[in-house]
């Protein structure tokens, strides 16, 4: 033994405790009578298992169809079935231990069946509850080394070990145990505050009697609470005073003072953004730069243009407050545009309104209000008249809608169909002296 490493002399040391009871319980009577209780234990667990398993479920099942925060916890619980008899076997081992110390004054055997039939429950936890990726890897890893600890009495002497190894950077101390804890922690509670922050923006987004930017500020919010929360509480569960953070808070404000300026300008013009509600997602929008699209994702740095040849556009936040912005509020607002066209000097010009109005009120996307389309003469061109007619459009024209190219085609048919004509360009050449011979 001498010539094996260090540490596996101390695991065995560690768990020779462990070893000798195990060799005291294989020659005590006491010991046998215990171990035939947990059998009866484990049989009694397997029958009421069989009789309890199907009421629960029908207990649990939602109706079809169901939605809401109860019927997503109901389904959650049907998970958990596959601990069902191992947790009737701890509960009744469980009594049993109560009533073997009572009677005899020795329940050693029984509490180790007991924290066995824990240990099947954590396992089945693992490989058949969690479906999260993340979760399961936690629980392989972490979770059932533990509980085999816990079962064989081992926990504890390795906690110790683990306190009383120190980790020295410089000024900073730290047990090793503290940063397994630490690591452990952290993981997991920016685990629950990812799966937080999906579900309140999951519910927050369904708020339709909200403005779009009132339920992107809540997003926000809740957002920043939530990993807010989880850093604080992580702090404190790895023993950091939580006084540092104010001198970080210092160290952070000089950073934006001398070259953090322009992120906290547009984290600043987002919350103006989000605030004022002027200028939200789904709106499309020019700048002053020229830049053209539809708003897709509000971030707290950028928004995110989307064009309609699908190119994704970011703008820094704080052009929408410092520049000349043009919203066109695609968010079932109208917007009025207008199609030019010209007729022949032959035509009776009185009878052209009429007949242009009619054919464009005909369109099922042309509105009535707040105005229906209106023809109009706008002059007398080298070729032909020029006539336009405004209408109004529930959305941009572009992309999916090609408003204006329909409203063309109705033009073209309604001029054909009443022998209007649309005349060519042409120019009168006259000739002075002689006319040339051909």
């Amino acid at each position: 033994m001498e010539q094996m490493p260090a540490f596996v002399q101390s695991f065995l040391q560690m768990i020779k405790p462990v070893t000798d009871t195990a060799m005291q319980w294989l020659v005590s009577p006491a010991a046998w009578s215990q171990f035939a209780l947990l059998a009866t234990a484990f049989v009694l667990a397997i029958f009421l298992t069989r009789r309890l398993r199907p009421l629960i479920v029908n207990l649990l099942t939602p109706p079809e169809g169901a939605e809401g925060l109860i019927p997503q916890a109901r389904l959650f619980a049907l998970k958990l079935m596959p601990l069902l008899m191992p947790l009737v076997a701890y509960a009744l081992t469980a009594v049993g231990e109560e009533f073997t110390r009572s009677l005899f004054g020795s329940g050693a055997v029984i509490a180790f069946g007991k924290r066995v039939f824990l240990f099947i429950a954590v396992r089945a936890l693992v490989r058949e509850a969690l479906t999260d990726p993340f979760l399961r890897l936690l629980g392989r890893y972490v979770l059932i080394p533990v509980a085999a600890l816990y079962t064989l009495g081992a926990l504890d002497p390795l906690m110790l070990r683990l306190s009383e190894t120190m980790i020295e950077l410089g000024n900073i101390r730290f047990s090793l145990l503290s940063l397994i804890r630490g690591l452990i922690a952290g993981s997991l509670l920016f685990w629950l505050g990812g799966w937080s922050n999906r579900q309140s923006s999951e519910y927050i987004q369904k708020q339709k009697e909200l403005r779009p930017a009132t339920r992107q500020l809540a997003v926000k919010a809740a957002e920043i609470t939530i990993f807010g929360a989880a850093f604080l509480l992580l702090m404190s569960i790895m023993g950091i005073d939580l006084t540092a953070i104010a001198v970080l808070g210092g160290a952070l404000g000089v950073g934006i003072g001398l070259g953090l300026q322009q992120i906290a300008a547009n984290f600043v013009s987002g919350v103006i953004l989000l605030v004022e509600g002027q200028t939200t997602v789904g709106d499309y929008v020019e700048l002053d730069g020229g830049e053209t699209g539809t708003i897709v994702k509000m971030t707290a740095r950028a928004c995110i243009l989307e064009t309609f040849d699908g190119k994704w556009i970011v703008v820094p936040n704080d052009h929408f407050i410092t520049t000349r912005v043009v919203n066109y509020s695609d968010q079932g607002s109208a917007n009025r545009y207008e199609a030019a066209f010209s007729v022949s000097y032959d035509t009776d010009i009185n009878r052209v309104p009429a007949i242009i109005t009619e054919a464009v009120e005909a369109l099922p996307f042309v509105l009535r209000a707040p105005e229906g389309p209106d023809c109009e003469l706008r002059g007398f061109g080298d070729s032909g008249i020029d006539f336009a007619i405004e209408y109004w459009v529930s959305g941009i024209d572009d992309g999916k809608n090609k408003y204006q190219s329909q409203v063309l085609f109705a033009i073209w048919n309604a001029l054909k169909a009443n022998g209007i004509e649309i005349p060519y360009p042409h120019r009168v050449v006259e000739f002075k002296g002689a006319v040339p011979k051909l």
